[in-house]
């Protein structure tokens, strides 16, 4: 009932529709009784007491009511799809708001496959209930009460001996039921399991290719697959071991119609036309206890569905999205007090150890260290992708934690590593986080990030229709556009994030010294691998293992001769004899 009732919040703006197409079934199930009743009397009335005159009146009556009961059959079952497809809008609609209200606490843990199959198959069980296993449900009950109370009228003798044989159905129906639902429930995690299996693949089809492992791939999605598929085999063989005996007890209703009736006609205890219109009741009857089966499964989809998206729903983010109003500007200052950090689901390894820092607008900070140090939690605390486990982080003298979310990232661009470009124009890339913006800027923008080179020369230029993730460009070039996107929005803080990695030495430069001027009134952070991308900034410290075991001036910090020293040494190639202590060669 739960998940029947969850759903019906979903139903009920179209509530009305489904009364009228409700209404709509009820009369078509009484329709379906005219037919039979008028076959008998064709037998009792025109047959056997030769009233020929009754003939076309009565045929007229049952064509009517045939073409009635069809047309109002029509009319229901696209009402009740309509109300199916804007039930699901809204589910999709709410699935997709809560998507973007989680953090990446939330993603860390969750599969992207598992999401897809939310997004897809489970919706489309609930449509498929909502749309059609309602109104069938519902039929079928009408035609078996209707069928029971006027072939109880008929012939109460033989409507009672046909009863007997119910309960017998109704057990097979509840043993399906317990069997069906954890089959079910193992079906729809197998399909999870093989959409992430599939879309990772996709996601990473050139390693695949550029280490040609793609038979290991297609083994491994044979194994998915074959898991997926063995799952489905299961639930066949529980509808194969109930599903015949179902069809067997509702077959067996015909044989004691006919046995019992015929019976009951011979001995003048029944007319051969009420025997005839008891007989065409049989279907009505019959078709409801052959379908209960069908229906178990299906009801069992709908809840092992509803159950996976309600707990999507249900998420709540460990970083909400508040809607209280703070400061409406931000300056930019930025202040670490003892900070540490570990993810939730390893609070065993501390990422971030006791960091102090403070950086006020016009000031660089240069962040360096090994991979996994923590540069890139380091900075992601700022916009709070993550809050710290110990200490706090100030923005304007404030704990970012009574900042709304919303807010603080509007006056924080960050522009990270793993560049995420959409499927539209380069001036819409550009453009993301300030939408509507002119294309003057956009072009400033790009140029400041070196990439105005390379998008003039493609060949719709700035409305040059981009790849999934950038395809066809190459990683520099991604990067570039990146950077620009990030320069756009005109943050208070902004974060780079080993930005141009992928770009060459020169161009390097060449982006740094167009930076200068955009980075005067912000508070600017910037990791690298790459002494060369931080040396002119006002501070850089260097992490390790989650503490900072050196801080200072380019050089301060290779007069100290330590960490920052080793790795100056290592990218110019050079022994220290070679190098003065201020750093020039």
């Amino acid at each position: 009932m739960g998940s029947i009732k969850w759903v019906w919040k979903y139903i009920k703006p179209n509530r009305w529709k489904m009364f009228f197409a409700t209404i709509l079934v009820i009369v078509v199930a009484l329709l379906n009784i005219v037919s039979p009743l008028i076959g008998g009397m064709l037998v009792d009335e025109v047959i056997v007491d030769q009233r020929i005159g009754l003939l076309i009146p009565l045929l007229a009556v049952m064509i009517a009511a045939s073409v009635l009961r069809t047309g109002l059959r029509y009319v229901y079952q696209i009402m009740y799809e309509r109300i199916g497809q804007n039930s699901i809008y809204k589910i999709r609609e709410d699935m997709y708001k809560k998507l973007q209200e989680l953090d990446f606490t939330f993603f860390n843990n969750t599969r992207v496959g598992d999401l897809m199959a939310r997004m897809t198959g489970d919706t489309d069980a609930i449509r498929h209930a909502i749309s059609w296993l309602s109104y069938n449900v519902l039929d079928n009950f009408l035609l078996l009460v209707s069928a029971i109370v006027v072939m109880g009228i008929i012939e109460w003798r033989l409507m009672l001996a046909l009863i007997v044989v119910t309960p017998f159905i109704g057990i097979l129906t509840i043993m399906l039921s317990n069997k069906a639902n954890p089959v079910f429930y193992e079906i729809r995690e197998s399909f999870s399991r093989l959409n992430s299996m599939v879309e990772e693949n996709i996601g990473g089809n050139k390693v695949v290719k550029a280490f040609a492992r793609e038979d290991y791939e297609i083994e491994k999605f044979n194994h998915f697959n074959e898991n997926y598929k063995r799952r489905n085999l299961e639930s066949a063989a529980v509808t194969k071991a109930y599903l015949p005996a179902l069809e067997t007890l509702a077959a067996f209703l015909s044989v004691i119609t006919i046995g019992f009736g015929g019976f009951l006609v011979i001995g003048g205890q029944m007319s051969l036309g009420d025997l005839v219109a008891f007989n065409g009741f049989i279907w009505m009857l019959n078709l409801p206890m052959r379908n209960v089966g069908w229906y178990v499964n299906d009801l069992q989809r709908f809840i092992a569905s509803t159950y996976k998206i309600r707990e999507l729903l249900a998420a709540k983010p460990m970083i909400p999205l508040e809607q209280r109003q703070t400061t409406p500007t931000i300056r930019g200052i930025v202040e670490f007090q003892d900070v540490s950090f570990h993810f939730a689901d390893d609070p065993d390894t501390e990422v971030l150890s006791h960091i102090s820092l403070k950086a006020v607008p016009g000031q660089t900070i240069g962040i360096l260290g090994e991979t996994g140090s923590g540069k890139s939690t380091l900075v992601n605390l700022i916009s709070r992708f993550f809050d710290p486990t110990e200490g706090r982080i100030l923005i304007d003298g404030q704990d970012a934690r009574r900042i709304n979310v919303r807010e603080l990232r509007r006056h924080i661009a960050i522009v990270m590593q793993d560049v995420f470009l959409f499927s539209e124009t380069v001036k819409e890339n550009i453009a993301f986080g300030t939408p509507g913006a002119e294309l003057e800027r956009i072009k400033n923008m790009a140029r400041v990030a070196d990439a105005s080179p390379f998008i003039e020369r493609m060949p719709e230029q700035y409305d040059t229709f981009l790849g999934e993730r950038g395809s066809g460009l190459s990683g520099g070039q991604r990067q570039r556009i990146s950077l620009a996107r990030g320069l756009m929005k005109d943050p208070a803080i902004l974060i780079l994030d080993d930005t141009t990695s992928a770009v060459d030495m020169e161009t390097e430069v060449k982006i740094h010294n167009e930076l200068q001027d955009v980075m005067q009134q912000k508070t600017t952070f910037i990791i690298a691998n790459r002494i060369s991308s931080v040396k002119r900034a006002d501070e850089i410290i260097i992490l390790s293992h989650g503490k900072i075991v050196e801080r200072g001036t380019h050089t301060s910090l290779l007069a100290a001769k330590g960490a920052y020293y080793k790795i100056y040494l290592k990218q110019l190639g050079k022994t220290e004899e070679e190098v003065t202590s201020d750093g020039t060669e």
